[in-house]
């Protein structure tokens, strides 16, 4: 650290510091404005390698007719359809066959519904898993009937195709929403803290080149066959916005510490780098290594995000320890005008309300870390609802056309019938006992006629269940159980029920592998950092209570103030991963100082003296990291609404009570018994300095 300190602080060296990163902004520049591009916002590609349903996939390449995505068109008239109704549904059909649309295959036959008052067109999409294909195929399939369709007959575009089309679509635009809305909060909460109308520019253009440089790198990563979607782009860039402002925060409150006892800008500069890295490194450290966790899960997209939300995390730190001590240097104390630190003035945190918090707790410590916990513990109560009924279905906030037509086609047709499921009968296997089985289900609304390719033999089933629903999903185990009572190994269920099916019984089993997986991680860091065991345990008991706390208090108000569905089946894994990585940053700034200080006073007195100075810049950076995870709430998506929220409501528990409280009281309570086994555990406690 003293060699990276002496070089951001040099009064040469750190104009090098700037050209490096004006290279790198050159190099990566290009690249970023691609990142969008190389996301992959089809389901399909979230499928974990080994899944039946991705064998289904590769299979069906051997067809004649290969795997095209279906664009379900239904058309609908409540009162029966006219022969003006069945005329317009013919004219939609040749004006879709005739277009030019890559990739729209020929419709099908208008399939009547029973009751009369429906009709259904598939129109196969050939976009070999290329999402754009899919998205240009469903508008040109909309403009058509759109403009043939009288105002009588009521017409969506529905089906695996509509349903990816309308995702897709709202993940356009995303990263400009959200580097907007991230970019105008931050800037806002920097005027508040810093009461400046300058300062402001400087960490929030570090943010910026960090930004700029991940988006390049990101771009990379999925260039290297790392699977990003629109999801992970966008937490990608709240990480960065919100860690990264963090850690300026950090760097910044000890720099100003610093001007008030050093008269060069340049030392203090040098000295405020030297001591304030280690803490910002070990909660960049923390964060990047939970992250690197997920590389192990079996869904592409959680995977995905491990080693991107990683690189974009250790980006962020690397800017603020490089990029904005020379921008500080810069601007010099004038920056921060009108209220500059001056050499020789007074700190007025060292008395201020944070060490006032510390000296209220300190007598009555049992009291308050017990009772603390135990409100935590009431909060935690609400994570009981916690259900994982949010699908693709009901995911959207606001309605979209594929929803719209899936729920009118549910009126007059089985409401499988949109997204009909595949099964693959595998040379060897019994393909008519199969079908009996699958017609015998009460699964099971209608069994499409066989089809035999060079991988066996095929049938579509159409599920009585909506298949974008949990009841469709749930039907695709027991369906697979029953067809291979009858056929054995050889029969396999895929399609796009099964691949979400799928998917969800992946992320199940990557939350039980990565939760205690992250919790030994962040352990061992805070060990190694700390090097004690005893206080690592109790700010990983706390941080996980904060965890339960911010779920079953965001639970509850979902239930309380909106009318969400239920939760995506990841969203336990991501809220657990940000809030335990992020949320033990502030604990770790905390200790970290309080360890330093022990040195040469007794740990009451040195929790007293880290609390006072770190509380004002820790509260500061918890409001803002809050603040840019609850951007995500923009969104129009339930999942990144309610992962946003979750997110931001345990930073600030963990800010507020855990780091403010919680932690506090029970350093006090077990006094030097805190660094267990350090040296610091077994010297006679310093004379109080108060």
């Amino acid at each position: 650290m003293t060699s990276l300190a002496r070089i951001v602080s040099g009064r040469r060296s750190k104009w090098l510091v700037l050209v490096v990163w004006a290279v790198v902004l050159a190099g990566l520049g290009p690249l970023a404005g691609k990142f969008e591009s190389a996301q992959q916002n089809d389901p399909a590609s979230f499928l974990p390698a080994d899944a039946e349903s991705v064998r289904v996939l590769e299979a069906e390449a051997g067809f004649v007719d290969g795997d095209p995505t279906i664009a379900a068109v239904v058309f609908r008239n409540d009162g029966g359809l006219t022969p003006d109704d069945r005329a317009a549904v013919e004219q939609v059909r040749s004006e879709i066959a005739a277009g030019s649309s890559t990739g729209v295959g020929a419709p099908s036959a208008a399939i009547p519904s029973q009751d009369g008052n429906a009709l259904l067109v598939n129109v196969p999409i050939d976009a070999d898993d290329d999402i754009d294909v899919i998205v240009a195929g469903v508008d040109s399939i909309r403009d058509v009937v759109d403009r043939a369709v009288p105002a009588s007959l009521e017409a969506k575009v529905t089906g695996p195709a509509g349903f990816s089309a309308d995702a897709s679509r709202v993940f356009e635009g995303i990263n400009s929403t959200l580097l907007l809305a991230a970019a105008g909060l931050v800037f806002v909460l920097l005027v508040i803290i810093y009461r400046s109308p300058i300062f402001w520019i400087l960490p929030l253009l570090s943010v910026l080149f960090a930004e700029s440089v991940v988006r390049g790198l990101g771009y990379l990563l999925a260039d290297a066959g790392i699977v990003i979607n629109g999801q992970v782009g966008g937490i990608l860039l709240i990480l960065v916005f919100g860690a990264g402002t963090d850690y300026a925060l950090l760097l910044t409150a000890r720099y100003r510490e610093e001007l008030r006892r050093v008269e060069d800008t340049h030392e203090a500069m040098r000295i405020a780098v030297r001591r304030a890295s280690p803490a910002i490194l070990a909660s960049a450290g923390t964060v990047v290594a939970a992250l690197l966790c997920l590389t192990v899960a079996e869904v592409n997209t959680t995977a995905g995000l491990g080693p991107v939300g990683a690189m974009g995390i250790a980006v962020a730190a690397v800017a603020m320890l490089t990029v904005l001590p020379v921008l500080l240097l810069v601007g010099g104390r004038r920056a921060f005008w009108p209220f500059a630190p001056r050499f020789g003035s007074d700190d007025r945190a060292a008395e201020g309300t944070w060490r006032r918090l510390g000296e209220w707790i300190e007598p009555r410590r049992r009291r308050v870390w017990s009772l603390t916990a135990l409100a935590l513990g009431v909060m935690a109560l609400g994570a009981v609802q916690l259900d994982d009924e949010l699908t693709s279905s009901n995911g959207f906030r606001g309605s979209v056309e594929a929803v719209q037509g899936q729920e009118i086609l549910q009126q007059s047709f089985p409401a499988g019938a949109s997204a009909p499921s595949t099964v693959l009968v595998l040379p060897g296997g019994d393909v008519e006992a199969a079908r009996a089985a699958a017609a015998a289900s009460p699964l099971v609304a209608a069994v499409g006629v066989p089809e035999q390719g060079q991988p066996g033999t095929r049938f579509s089933v159409t599920l009585a269940a909506d298949p974008f629903s949990k009841d469709g999903f749930d039907a695709i185990a027991p369906l697979r159980d029953d067809l291979r009572a009858v056929s054995g190994e050889a029969v396999l269920v895929g399609g796009p029920t099964a691949e979400e099916a799928d998917v969800r019984a992946a992320n199940e089993r990557d939350t039980r592998m990565i939760v205690p997986l992250v919790l030994l991680v962040v352990l061992a860091i805070l060990v190694v950092l700390l090097r004690a065991i005893v206080i690592p345990l109790v700010l990983l008991a706390a941080t996980v209570l904060s965890f339960f706390a911010a779920v079953g208090l965001s639970l509850t108000g979902f239930w309380l103030f909106a009318d969400f569905p239920g939760e995506d089946p990841s969203y336990a894994l991501y809220a657990f991963i940000f809030l335990v990585a992020l949320g033990v940053d502030y604990s770790i700034f905390l200790m970290a100082r309080a360890r330093e200080e022990a040195t040469a006073m007794s740990t009451g007195d040195a929790m007293l003296k880290a609390l006072a100075v770190t509380g004002g810049v820790i509260t500061s950076a918890g409001i803002v990291l809050a603040g840019t995870f609850a951007i995500l709430a923009v969104l129009p998506l339930v999942a990144l609404t309610q992962l946003g929220i979750t997110v931001g409501v345990g930073v600030l528990l963990d800010t507020l009570v855990v780091r403010s409280l919680l932690v506090p009281a029970a350093t006090f309570d077990l006094g030097r018994r805190t660094w267990w086994p350090s040296r610091l555990a077994r010297e006679r406690a310093a004379p109080a300095r108060r």
